[in-house]
């Protein structure tokens, strides 16, 4: 079988997924180590039984709902190739946002940044590509993430960035820092997308946050203030429904010039507030 028609099978095989024709494709590339390019360069190469075999196995994973960066291990974010593991949340792109946002900020051009729940690195291994000046610290509370993280920064060559474990605030020494930043458990307990799709695979842990979605929320934005220098800035992923929630937690906290940004679906998405200290 060729690539050209290993490809279209595959297609018809998931054709109840939007991204069917990606997922065969990047399934592909995985079993031969090579660039989605190469397919258009090469559709008529036959491949090896052996070949073959494997990627049917892998699309079989996919089929049975498995995420594709699960399957291969990897996920683009930002500029970046990230290694991903079924102990962390896949990087998506609405968290992107973020990362635009906190590069726009008017901060030091030595500014010390912090990344709660880091995961995989992602948000702080993009911010420290972009601004190799900056100092980034970043945690996360499960052991199997921190060295996932320390791992993709490694192999992104940075050193402006440490990673260690914390659940949030609780083993960070006292210091101040300009840009704190979070993408932290925001889903209900029990809310059914929990039970679909790629979210399935992911750690609950990473995904849920009390009855309201709210509990970690509260922490990070509450205790921000102890951590940021004054005229420091705070910015934190969030879920749809919960602008006007964690709008009002950060002006409870002192916080100023608080905004929403929404993502490239139109639903809020990221919501950021500079502290500023009572006089």
């Amino acid at each position: 079988m060729t690539i050209a028609e290993l490809l279209r099978s595959a297609t018809q095989a998931n054709a109840s997924s939007d991204s069917a024709a990606l997922d065969a494709a990047l399934l592909l590339a995985h079993v031969l180590n090579v660039d989605l390019s190469y397919f258009k360069a090469w559709p008529d190469r036959t491949l090896s039984d052996a070949d073959q075999e494997h990627f049917n196995g892998l699309l079989q994973r996919r089929l049975e709902g498995e995420p594709v960066a699960f399957i291969i291990g990897r996920q683009g974010f930002w500029s970046l190739d990230l290694k991903v593991s079924p102990e962390t949340l896949i990087p998506r792109p609405e968290t992107e946002l973020l990362v635009e946002k906190a590069l726009e900020l008017p901060l030091p051009e030595d500014a010390s940044v912090l990344d709660l729940g880091t995961g995989s690195g992602a948000i702080a291994l993009a911010l420290a590509t972009e601004r190799p000046e900056w100092a980034v610290s970043a945690v996360d509370c499960m052991p199997g993430a921190v060295a996932l993280a320390r791992g993709n920064c490694q192999q992104c060559a940075l050193s402006n960035v440490q990673v260690f474990q914390s659940h949030w605030f609780a083993q960070i020494p006292p210091q101040q820092f300009h840009l704190i930043v979070s993408n932290p458990p925001y889903i209900e307990e029990g809310d059914r997308h929990l039970f679909e799709g790629d979210v399935r695979f992911e750690p609950a842990s990473a995904l849920v946050s009390g009855p309201d979605g709210l509990e970690d929320l509260r922490v990070i934005v509450a205790r921000s203030a102890d951590y940021l220098t004054p005229q420091g800035w705070l910015l934190v992923e969030h879920g749809f429904q919960q602008g006007d929630a964690v709008r009002s937690l950060f002006k409870a906290a002192g916080f100023t010039t608080i905004d929403t940004l929404t993502d490239l679906n139109g639903r809020e998405r990221v919501t950021l507030g500079c502290y500023t200290v009572a006089a």
